[in-house]
C-alpha cells in the first residue's frame, strides 16, 4: 500500500512538472507578445528539455519566434528609418534560425494515424525568407565586430537556407533563391575565409572541399581556381602532403594554366624521386603554358641534369634559350651543366696514367669552360640589372662564385676582377 501512494506521488509529481512546463510555454509566449524578450527566452528554456514539451513542435516554433520578433521589431525600425539596434535584429534572426528547423522538423512527423500536419511550416518559411538577406548582413557586421565564430553562423545558415527541405515545393522560394545564387556563391568564399582566420583548418577544409562539390557561380569576388588554393593550403597547414598532393593533382587538371597547382605539384613530385611523373605535368604544363616555357623548360633540364643526362639537359636548356635569349633558369642553368661535365673531365685527367690522356681531358674540360662563362656573365647582367633593391645580392654573388671558378680554370685576368667584384656583395 505505502508503495502505491508513493507512486501515485511519484506521478502526480511527473504530472504536475509536465503541466508547468505546458504552462511556461503559453507564459513564453505571452512574455514575448508583451515585448519582454528576456522574460520569454528563460521562461522556454527549461520547456525545450522535458520531453513532454521537448518533442512538441510548438516549444520551439515560439522559441524561435521570440528571436524573430526581436528581429522584426528592430527591422521595421530600420526600414522606416528609425533609430535602430543592429545588434539585436541580427542576434534575434540568428536564434531564430536552428529552433524553426526544429519547430519544422517535428512538425513534419506523422501522427498515431500516418498523417502530417504541419501547421507551421508556411508561417516558418516565410519568416526565413524574408530574413534570409539579413544572414549575411549580419554576417559582415559580426566580422565587423571581430566575431568570427558569430560571422560563420550566420553565412552557414545563409549558405544552407536555399537547400532546406521546408522550401521543397515551394517555386516562388526557390526562385527567388536562384536570383541570389552569386550573393550566395560569395557567402560561401566569405564562409571558408573566415573559418581560415580562425585557424580552424578542419572547418575551413570541410567547408572549401563542399564548395568544390557544387556548382560555381562566377561572380567578382573570387575565381574559381582560388578555392582549390586554399584548399591545398589547408591540407599544407594540417601536414597531409597526401591530400596535399590530390588537390595540386584536382588543380593542375581543371585549371592547367594556373601559376599555382602545376608549379607547386611538379616540385612535389621532384621532392618525393617521383621524377616520371614531373616530367609528364612539365610537358603538360609547358603545352598549356607557352609564356612560361623558360621556366618550366629549365626544371625539366634540371632534372636531367641531376640524373647526370647532361645530352638531355643541354638539349632542353637550349630549347629554352630559343624561345627567350634571357631565360635566367636556362642561362645559369646550362652554365652549370658545363661545369660539371668540365669537372668531371677534369678528376679523369687527374686519375689519367699517361700525358696524352690527361691533355686530351684537360681540352675538353677548358672547352666546357669556355661555353660557361659567357652564359654566367650574361645571366649576372641581367640579374645586376634586376636589382634595384639589394634583393638579389646573394643571387649576384653566387654567380660571381661560378665566374670565379671558371675564369681560375681557364687562368682568365677576369679572376681578380670577379674577387673584388665579389668583395661587394660580403654582408
Amino acid at each position: 500500500m505505502k508503495r502505491r501512494i508513493l507512486f501515485s506521488a511519484a506521478l502526480c509529481m511527473l504530472v504536475s512538472f509536465s503541466f508547468a512546463q505546458k504552462k511556461a510555454v503559453k507564459d513564453a509566449k505571452s512574455a514575448m507578445n508583451s515585448k519582454k524578450y528576456e522574460e520569454a527566452n528563460a521562461l522556454i528554456r527549461p520547456a525545450l528539455e522535458d520531453p513532454e514539451t521537448a518533442n512538441d513542435p510548438e516549444t520551439w516554433k515560439i522559441y524561435g519566434d521570440i528571436g524573430y520578433h526581436q528581429f522584426e521589431e528592430e527591422n521595421k525600425r530600420m526600414v522606416m528609418g528609425q533609430m535602430s539596434d543592429d545588434a539585436k535584429m541580427y542576434n534575434g534572426l540568428l536564434a531564430a534560425y536552428k529552433p524553426y528547423l526544429k519547430a519544422d522538423e517535428l512538425g513534419q512527423l506523422p501522427d498515431e494515424k500516418g498523417n502530417i500536419k504541419n501547421k507551421f511550416r508556411k508561417n516558418i518559411s516565410d519568416n526565413l525568407r524574408y530574413g534570409f538577406p539579413y544572414l549575411r548582413n549580419g554576417g559582415a557586421v559580426a566580422i565587423e565586430n571581430n566575431e568570427s565564430a558569430k560571422a560563420l553562423e550566420f553565412f552557414m545558415a545563409y549558405w544552407n537556407m536555399p537547400t532546406l527541405d521546408l522550401f521543397k515545393g515551394n517555386k516562388d522560394a526557390m526562385k527567388y533563391f536562384a536570383e541570389q545564387d552569386t550573393s550566395i556563391q560569395e557567402v560561401k568564399y566569405f564562409a571558408a575565409i573566415v573559418a581560415m582566420n580562425m585557424n580552424d583548418t578542419k572547418k575551413a577544409i570541410e567547408i572549401l572541399d563542399r564548395i568544390t562539390k557544387e556548382p560555381f557561380i562566377p561572380n567578382p569576388t573570387y575565381q574559381e581556381s582560388d578555392v582549390y588554393e586554399y584548399l591545398a593550403s589547408q591540407y599544407i597547414k594540417e601536414g597531409d602532403t597526401a591530400k596535399f598532393i590530390t588537390a595540386l593533382e584536382s588543380g593542375a587538371t581543371k585549371f592547367p594554366q594556373s601559376k599555382y597547382f602545376v608549379p607547386n605539384l611538379i616540385n612535389q613530385y621532384i621532392d618525393k624521386g617521383q621524377l616520371d611523373k614531373a616530367l609528364s605535368y612539365l610537358d603538360k604544363a609547358i603545352a598549356n603554358d607557352p609564356a612560361n616555357t623558360c621556366d618550366f623548360m629549365g626544371v625539366k633540364a634540371s632534372i636531367y641534369a641531376d640524373k647526370k643526362d647532361y645530352e638531355k639537359a643541354e638539349g632542353y636548356y637550349n630549347e629554352a634559350l630559343a624561345k627567350d635569349g634571357n631565360c635566367e633558369r636556362a642561362l645559369e642553368g646550362l652554365a652549370v651543366t658545363y661545369i660539371l661535365q668540365a669537372q668531371d673531365l677534369k678528376e679523369k685527367s687527374a686519375k689519367s696514367g699517361n700525358r696524352s690522356g690527361q691533355t686530351t681531358f684537360d681540352e675538353q674540360a677548358n672547352n666546357l669552360y669556355k661555353k660557361a662563362y659567357p652564359l654566367l656573365e650574361k645571366y649576372k647582367g641581367l640579374l645586376i640589372a634586376r636589382n634595384t633593391d639589394k634583393s638579389l645580392d646573394w643571387d649576384i654573388k653566387q654567380a660571381l662564385v661560378k665566374l670565379r671558378n671558371v675564369y681560375y680554370n681557364l687562368n682568365m685576368p677576369e679572376f681578380d676582377a670577379t674577387e673584388a667584384e665579389m668583395a661587394k656583395y660580403n654582408d
